[in-house]
């Protein structure tokens, strides 16, 4: 597996918890940060897991980026690339190249409160300010639109009237911390089939 992070990498840290508890048959071989001080890439470090910035500030030409994301992913012999609180969007030939190989998890219960602007705490202020009542994660495929691919998982959160930004956010991190490791978890024993929109789960 290849991680891409751009924050604390909390998602990451709990799939290092799942792979050494041996729920996950896989390896993390590398952690990509795009972002240069992220403690996601500390936190690799931490678990002799190779962390590499590949950012808008060290290739701030898109084609040249990409390239080098594949020239990474390549190298390591990547089987499953999960974006864990990844705030770049990826290029068509990644996508192509990795296609129903890339998971991503969001912070909502998508088709709700996804696409382009609904990132970090964007998402959970527009919760909020709509007045739903209940919002929650999803673990999706990723394809060349945005959270438009195939979902595998979803989980509810109920959405309280004494909520902020912060304490909502804190409880949906929750089911994301428990979601991604379940959806590696499934992709890892051959487990998810994907017909035309939906992911069949092979129980």
């Amino acid at each position: 597996m290849a991680v891409f992070i751009s924050g604390g990498g909390t998602n990451l840290q709990a799939m290092i918890d799942h792979i050494e508890k041996g729920a996950i048959p896989g390896k993390i071989e590398v952690v990509i940060s795009s972002r240069e001080d992220a403690y996601g890439l500390v936190r690799a470090k931490k678990h002799g897991i190779e962390g590499i910035y590949i950012g808008k500030k060290n290739y701030p030409d898109l084609e040249e980026r990409e390239n080098k994301i594949l020239a990474v992913l390549e190298e390591k012999k990547v089987d499953l690339i999960v974006l864990a609180g990844y705030m770049s969007i990826f290029g068509e030939k990644l996508v192509e190249k990795y296609r129903n190989r890339i998971i991503n998890v969001h912070p909502a219960l998508i088709p709700s409160f996804c696409g382009k602007g609904f990132y970090g705490e964007r998402i959970h202020q527009a919760v909020l300010d709509y007045g739903v009542k209940v919002t929650g994660a999803t673990v999706h495929f990723v394809d060349e639109g945005t959270d438009t691919g195939p979902v595998i998982l979803q989980k509810a959160v109920e959405v309280k009237d004494e909520d902020t930004v912060q304490t909502l956010a804190k409880r949906v991190l929750e089911i994301e911390h428990e979601l991604l490791p379940k959806a590696i978890q499934l992709f890892a024993e051959g487990k998810l089939v994907i017909e035309g929109r939906k992911v069949r789960i092979i129980r």
